[in-house]
């Protein structure tokens, strides 16, 4: 372990945030002999501190700081105050993701090409595509342990994987198998293989789920060059007279504040907090936010079009029994306008322990109904949707006037659903019970989104500056020494979970901070 790095040292990286883009990018910079702190606004968690039991676990790891909603979506009705369901801890939401892993594919790099105009969409290409990313796909599916690559064997299928991989057969549905999933299916890496607990969400007690709390910060803290500071919320990013970053000040969990000098400065908070600290870094000389140039920080906010269909069986699944998420139909990730929507979707395996599916099943709902669903629960069947929606300039985070305890503005999430995730949505609750009645479902449900933890653009980015905030390498536009980490750089969703293109993207920033330091050009 490192001695903890000077406030006044102003060679070192700061990296805010812990997660999937800042654990990877502050690990491997680490790794490449350069200094790093990572700011950590949450607690650090380990193993043997996870629980087992799904409210305690999120009380225990939820980002459960106030947020404000505004828009249509559903959620901003059922969950005002939670637009997301990410994690406050070390690690990230990669405590708590499902694992996953799955490349975009190549037309989704360029939607504006392949989906042409699409009205109230801000579409736009990404600057870089399929190509010079599968390189570091490649390394982030072997330093992730993803099954289905690098001769990794698939994780078993659990009694809700075989009902949906038979009714998903019946109807005609050809890619269906266990996933491509960052959870090891034989022991890897110094860690155990999936004992098939079920409580993914809540951290995974074995180690065999990847998140950079397991499988990435040790090994950059054995460096010497990585220290990790947890419950240290970083309040404001600071320059110098010619605008570059000099550092950023932050809250430790006493709420006094401190001054971490920089040299480069990597925003990595998710899709929320990311935005929320650019816009609240403003100054005479960037009166609009950090980076904000264009605009375009906090626009353009993604969450996948999602929702939730569950079928009633007369006799029981258990689905609840094994791997969370370890199931995926991927016949409708395709773009096919014929189906009346651009984009496409997935479906996953899904199971909520009891508690969640009370409160997340249709949320404020109470009745004969709701009670006999209920009472179905061990003969339920389960699916995510997953799918991409669309970019809007007017779904976006701003700034709220009322403040937090350190005094920094509140976050207000404002999300109207686009009619194409509207009818992709539908298209998939159709499909879904399709899927079940094939097989003999008494009934299906359709349940609303829930609060997301694909949260995704907000910074995106561009080839020219007035469309985005930072360029093909995560760097911001406006300042050479900021860049940006994390899914919020998206240009746009895809139908596949963004873990995997948020880690190789990150593994890709780190070779070009790297080489950049070495120039002396950062």
């Amino acid at each position: 372990m490192p001695a903890p790095f000077d406030l006044n040292d102003s060679n070192v990286v700061v990296i805010v945030g812990s997660g999937a883009g800042g654990g990877t990018l502050g690990t491997e910079l680490a790794m490449k002999g350069i200094d790093v702190v990572i700011l950590e606004a949450g607690a650090r968690h380990e193993t043997w501190d996870f629980i087992n039991d799904e409210w305690d676990s999120f009380n225990q790891l939820a980002w459960k700081d106030k947020r404000l909603t505004s828009g249509d979506w559903r959620v901003a009705k059922d969950f005002p105050n939670l637009p997301a369901w990410i994690v406050k801890s070390v690690g990230g939401s990669t405590v708590h993701w499902a694992g996953a892993s799955l490349r975009f594919q190549e037309h989704e790099f360029k939607t504006r090409t392949h989906y042409g105009e699409i009205a109230d969409a801000n579409l736009l290409d990404w600057p870089i595509d399929l190509k010079e990313m599968e390189p570091w796909y490649e390394k982030a599916e072997y330093r992730m342990g993803v099954t289905r690559t690098n001769g990794i064997p698939g994780l078993p299928g659990n009694n809700n994987f075989k009902v949906l991989e038979a009714g998903a057969k019946k109807i005609g549905y050809k890619e269906v198998h266990t996933g491509n999933m960052a959870i090891n299916s034989e022991p890897r890496d110094d860690r155990s293989s999936c004992m098939q607990i079920g409580f993914c969400f809540q951290g995974c007690k074995s180690g065999a789920k990847w998140s950079t709390l397991v499988a990435e910060i040790p090994k950059g803290e054995e460096t010497g060059h990585l220290e990790v500071r947890p419950e240290c919320m970083v309040l404001k990013i600071e320059h110098d007279a010619s605008g570059k970053v000099t550092g950023v000040v932050y809250a430790d969990k006493e709420g006094r504040q401190h001054r971490q000098k920089a040299r480069v400065v990597a925003v990595a908070g998710n899709s929320i907090e990311s935005p929320r600290l650019l816009l609240n870094s403003h100054s005479s000389m960037f009166p609009d936010g950090m980076a904000n140039s264009s605009g375009q920080v906090g626009r353009n906010y993604m969450r996948h079009t999602t929702g939730s269909v569950y079928g009633v069986f007369d006799k029981p699944v258990h689905m609840y029994r094994g791997t969370t998420m370890a199931g995926i139909v991927r016949d409708e990730a395709r773009h096919d306008p014929s189906r009346g929507f651009a984009g496409g979707y997935e479906f996953e395996t899904l199971s909520l322990g009891i508690p969640f599916m009370a409160a997340f099943m249709m949320p404020g709902d109470w009745g004969k109904g709701f009670a006999s669903d209920m009472e179905a629960y061990r003969n339920m069947a389960g699916l995510w949707i997953v799918g991409e929606d669309m970019p809007r300039a007017d779904n976006r985070i701003t700034l709220a006037e009322e403040t937090d305890e350190n005094g920094m503005p509140l976050p207000n999430v404002h999300f109207d659903d686009h009619e194409n995730d509207t009818k992709m949505r539908e298209h998939a609750y159709q499909q879904g019970a399709a899927i079940y009645d094939a097989v003999g479902a008494i009934r299906t449900i359709k349940t609303p989104p829930y609060p997301s933890t694909h949260n995704l653009g907000t910074n995106r980015m561009s080839e020219k500056a007035q469309d985005g905030v930072v360029n093909r390498f995560g760097q911001t536009h406006d300042i050479p020494n900021l860049f940006v980490s994390d899914g919020s750089q998206f240009t746009t969703g895809a139908a596949e979970n963004p873990t995997l293109t948020i880690v190789s993207l990150a593994l890709r920033q780190a070779d070009h901070i790297a080489g950049r330091m070495g120039r002396g050009e950062l």
